[in-house]
Parts: C-alpha cells; structure tokens; sequence
C-alpha cells in the first residue's frame, strides 16, 4: 500500500518538471524584451546591458532554468516589474481570491449538478428530463468569457443586481455580491458536465435488482432515490468532481480576467504582458501543481476505498 502511493506521488516529479519546462521555453519564445520595456526605449546599450547580467538573462538557457527553479523553491526570485517583492509574495497575495472564487464556483456546481441530475434520472423522459439534457449540452458548449459578459450585460448594466468587476473591499454582503457572477461563469460548465455524470450513474443505479427490492417493500420513491440511489450513484460522481475543483482551481485563468478578480490567473495574464518571467514561471507551476495533486488526490482515494485497484497497483 505505502510502495503504491510513494509511486502515485513520484509521478508527480517528471510531470512539473515538464511544465516548468515547456512554459519556459514558451516565456522564451514569446516577443518582447523585458529588460527594454524596464529601460524604455531610449535606453543604453550600456544599462542594457547591465541589467541583463543582474537578472541574469545573459546566461545559457539551462542556467537560467536552473537558476529560476532554485530561487523559486528557495523565495528568492524577484519580480522583473516590481523589484522590491519576491515572485512569490506576489503570488501568494493573489492565491487567496483565486481558492475563494474556486470554491464558490464549486459549491454551485456541486449543487446545480446534484438537483439537476438527481431530478432527471428520477422522471427519466419527461419534460424536465428533456429540457434540462438540452440546457447541459448548451452550457458545456458555451464559452466562459462570452457568458461572462453577458452576465455583465444582464445583471450588472442593465439590472443593476450586482457589481461587473472587483472583488468588493467592504462589508461582506458587499463581497458576496461581488463573488457571485464570476462563481456562476467559472462553476455551470463544470456543474453541466457533473449532471450528466450524475443522471447516467443513477439511471444505472435504479435500474439495480436491490432498488427494485426496496420498492417491492413499499418504501417512498423519495427514499429510495435519496437514501439508496444515490448514495451509490455518488461513487463516481465523487471522483469526477475532485477531478473538477483541481480544474477549477487552475482554469480561472478567463473568468478572473473578465471580472477582474485579483486572483492568480489575472496575474498570470498582467505578467505575461509584462514580460515578468519570473512571476509567469511561479504561477503556472502553481497551478499546475495544484492541479497534479488534487489528480493524484482522487487516485490516492480511490486506492484506499477500492481494494480492487490496490491489488492491481501492488501487482503491476
């Protein structure tokens, strides 16, 4: 049992070390140079010149690798745009909204997706059945950043119900109303995916011989969904749904942009046009990490709950 999960989670090393990899030499490919936009135009050769041997930019391509990686796990890094702050103050200062607004969107999915998929299975075929397989199928195809604005449009312009943009400073209804467009747009894709996993895994499940047992001895089709169904229907649902919140976690990327949500991920876009590679490399590897260990999470779990997959993991 322990040799399988320290596999499970020495996996996880070539995986980041990959990603660091790749956005890199993605960073190093893009346009521009940060040492000029710092500078401006009418800069030196000379100070030019400079600053690129103080940041380190003159060096091969590994040793900036390697230098980036170790002063990141170490704090050290600087940001290129703000000197003064370390990469990861400035991450970290932005990592709370991002887990806020993740857990939100994954609290509606989690709830729209349970009724929804709950309510469908249970009149399988019948109007609500139909429409709401209809709207699934909608809201999977619809992108994040036009339903974004169009919840703008609707409810912040037009409305006037809540704010278009922030993450509110003041009392917490203040916050809250804040919270609740860039919830919505982030969580009814993930919550349209979860429904459909949820209304297949209870079709099967009600069709079971002990679900047919439960209602020959009378007991109340409410309680038998609920209290039979689906609990063992949530099996899988469960699984998805860890999947999920990692994806949400690191997928924020759009919705914090279009709201302006001080997150990781519109850190990640302002450092980006900054040309700020440090802060870019920290937070990729954080999303990606987050989004590694909340995958390996799921695994581990299911490891523990399904003897079947243990023995299989302890034979391979």
């Amino acid at each position: 049992m322990r040799t399988l999960l320290l596999r499970r989670l020495l996996e996880m090393i070539p995986t980041l070390v990959g990603v660091s990899l790749l956005a890199f030499f993605i960073m190093k490919m893009t346009p521009g140079d940060p040492v000029r936009m710092m500078l401006g135009p009418e800069a030196s050769p000379e100070s030019i010149q400079m600053l690129r041997e103080q940041l380190g930019l003159n060096r091969p391509w590994y040793s900036q690798y390697y230098m980036y990686t170790v002063e990141m796990a170490t704090g050290e890094l600087k940001s290129i745009t703000l000197p003064s702050q370390s990469a990861r103050e400035r991450i970290l200062a932005r990592l709370p909204a991002t887990i806020e607004l993740a857990v939100a969107a994954m609290f509606f999915a989690l709830l729209t997706s349970i009724l929804v998929g709950v309510i469908s299975a249970s009149r399988r075929n019948s109007i609500f059945d139909n429409v709401s397989r209809v709207g699934v199928f909608i809201f999977l195809a619809m992108p994040s950043f036009w339903l974004g604005l169009e919840l703008i449009i609707l409810f912040a312009r037009k409305l006037h119900w809540f704010p278009p943009a922030g993450r509110g400073t003041g009392s917490l209804d203040s916050h809250i109303s804040h919270l609740i467009l860039p919830a919505i747009t982030l969580g009814v894709g993930t919550g349209a995916s979860l429904s459909r996993i949820l209304r297949s895994s209870m079709l099967e499940v009600l069709n079971a011989d002990y679900i047919r047992t439960a209602r020959a001895k009378g007991l109340r089709e409410t309680r038998v969904v609920l209290k039979h169904a689906l609990k063992s229907a949530l099996i899988p649902f469960t699984t998805v749904a860890g999947i999920s919140a990692g994806a949400l976690l690191s997928g924020s990327v759009i919705v914090e942009t279009v709201f302006n949500w001080p997150g990781v991920g519109s850190l990640l876009v302002a450092t980006i046009k900054e040309r700020d590679f440090p802060v870019t490399m920290g937070c990729i590897l954080l999303l990606a990490t987050v989004f590694v260990v909340v995958n390996s999470a799921v695994d581990m779990l299911y490891i523990l709950f399904d003897p079947r997959i243990r023995v299989e993991g302890e034979k391979a």
